[in-house]
């Protein structure tokens, strides 16, 4: 398992090409890139970024674990009834791919449809849902990309059961635990761990206490048991720290945070 850092921790303090380089001078070795607009899924801007990433690493190997994208710009359309609607999300979706691939990426995270009215309680079509997700999952396999859900409280997969109902009709779904987002789901991140251990491809981290998300550091997750259990179930790849800017005042504060997570890994790898 290794320690990483996600450029969404950097949004929109720094555009995603100069956060690969403040990931690197953190002494960073593996990152997400998070893609936030459409102007980002150009090919064109895929150049930019490898561009961006030679430069940092020079500073630091930096290797590029997956990408993420700004959900609500086309996932849930990739499910729309529409043709027209479903055809465009789709063409965003593999500009994004490919933009993925040109930097190197191995993993795509995904957030899907979205939980927009609160008060009706959604009845999901698995079989229909897993169309859908068995062709995204050909795609980015068309790039060389993993496609992994993530679990995220205001999405179809806020639920343990979902990703699991899920998964049975998709044998190459891949899996993205996000531990914040199980907290605002109100679910333990075990339960969620228990259902996405065999198929777990990416990890989220990110702290919090009482009164809400924190750095981490700043709150009081236990990490160093977190790291044990992931350990425990066979995962081994990368932790990727994902945090908002409101959580931090200096984005300084995110190498303390890195260095702190590193401790925690090695203490649960010492233990």
């Amino acid at each position: 398992m290794r320690i990483g850092i996600s450029t969404a921790s950097y949004f929109p303090n720094l555009y995603t090409e100069q956060a690969v380089g403040a990931i690197a001078e953190a002494g960073c070795g593996v990152c997400e890139v998070f893609l936030a607009s459409h102007y980002e899924y150009r090919s064109e801007f895929g150049e930019v970024l490898l561009d961006s990433l030679a430069k940092a690493r020079g500073v630091h190997s930096l290797d590029v674990h997956s990408i993420h994208t700004l959900t609500n710009q086309f996932e849930p359309d990739l499910f729309n009834r529409g043709d027209r609607a479903r055809a465009d999300a789709f063409d965003a979706f593999n500009k994004a791919c490919k933009v993925g691939q040109t930097i190197g990426a191995k993993h795509y995270t995904f957030h899907g449809p979205t939980l927009l009215k609160r008060a009706v309680k959604y009845t999901f079509d698995y079989p229909r849902l897993a169309t859908t997700v068995n062709k995204l999952i050909e795609i980015a396999a068309s790039y060389g990309l993993k496609f992994c859900y993530e679990n995220v409280h205001w999405t179809y997969c806020s639920t343990p059961t979902y990703f699991d109902n899920l998964k049975r009709l998709c044998p190459d779904l891949g899996a993205v635990l996000d531990i914040k987002q199980a907290m605002q789901s109100g679910i333990d991140w075990r339960e969620f761990l228990e259902v996405q251990k065999d198929r777990l491809c990416t990890v989220h981290v990110c702290d919090y206490d009482e009164s809400g998300l924190a750095i981490p550091g700043r709150g009081t997750f236990d990490f160093v048991e977190f790291f044990a259990r992931l350990m425990d179930a066979g995962y081994d790849g990368p932790c990727l720290m994902e945090v908002y800017d409101k959580n931090y005042e200096d984005i300084a504060q995110l190498k303390d945070s890195y260095l702190y997570l590193c401790d925690c890994l090695d203490r649960a790898q010492n233990k």
